[in-house]
């Protein structure tokens, strides 16, 4: 099997290039905001899977730079995608609980309906879209709140304010599962294996860190297991305003990739036990 990724320095694509029949395409070698280009490399390619690991995700810059982010999101995704349904190579694609509108509190399945709140919702939702109307064989992963030990996380910022502060307010009132970048290349792994030897189901699955909790729960979870003595003030959204709106409910139900590929919901908090030891921070 060899597996070429678009996405090089990313969180994910970073783990994926720990997987030996991965090649990982840099920007200056698979550059999004070229679409054709990105198509064309698909079309000569001779590798047996295709999974795009790039995106644009600044999420409050999208909101004034929404054409650009859907052009790297959107319009590129979609020529990739058609570009391997022409070859009858398989497809897999990370999405996001961007696409969501964060209402209620019951976990968002796969089937329920889209209605992004900005603007990078919007363009990946356009992405989404255009592999599925490519009609090839493919496997979109909507996943939520990522970290890692590489690049801008969550989890990287709290250990660099908790160095120099003892007390953080942090927002309580919106709920996810922390996913780490390491559960999802390796999911993306195991699925590019099943559609390897034919037996890859097309569609949209979920595939977040359990148990949900929020940002504040989250916070607390790192310095606890970094051992840092840092107070953690849960505070509304409200009064930690960004030009994005971020989605309340960002719970996920993962039951569909576990019955198509037998991936089982990681446990956020063994995961992140991983990370801050390669970090140095236990």
């Amino acid at each position: 099997m060899k597996v070429l990724v678009f996405g090089k320095t990313g969180q994910v694509a970073t783990e994926l290039s720990y997987h030996k029949q991965v090649t990982c395409l840099a920007r200056d070698q698979a550059d999004l905001s070229n679409p054709k280009n990105c198509a064309k490399i698909i079309t000569e390619t001779d590798a047996n899977i295709i999974i795009n690991a790039a995106a644009y995700t600044a999420v409050d810059k999208a909101e004034e730079e929404e054409e650009l982010a859907t052009l790297i999101n959107g319009y590129a995704v979609t020529h990739m995608a058609n570009a391997a349904a022409a070859r009858n190579i398989p497809f897999l694609h990370i999405s996001t609980d961007y696409v969501f509108d964060g209402s209620g509190t019951r976990p968002w399945t796969p089937s329920d309906p889209v209605a992004p709140l900005g603007a990078y919702g919007r363009s990946k939702l356009v992405g989404e879209r255009g592999v599925m109307a490519a009609g090839g064989p493919h496997a979109i992963l909507r996943t939520s709140w990522v970290f890692s030990a590489h690049g801008n996380n969550f989890v990287k910022t709290m250990l660099r304010l908790g160095a120099d502060r003892d007390a953080l307010n942090i927002v309580n009132d919106q709920i996810g599962g922390p996913t780490s970048a390491t559960d999802i290349a390796s999911a993306l792994m195991k699925v590019a294996q099943m559609f390897y030897k034919g037996q890859g189901r097309f569609g949209i699955y979920h595939f977040a860190g359990k148990p949900a909790v929020s940002w504040a729960d989250f916070a607390t979870e790192v310095f606890k297991q970094s051992e840092l003595d840092i107070k953690v003030t849960g505070i509304p959204a409200s009064d930690y305003p960004t030009p994005a709106k971020r989605p309340s409910n960002s719970r996920m139900d993962c039951s569909d990739i576990e019955t198509a590929f037998g991936i089982s919901t990681p446990d956020w908090r063994k995961s992140l036990t991983s990370i801050l030891k390669e970090l140095g921070a236990v």
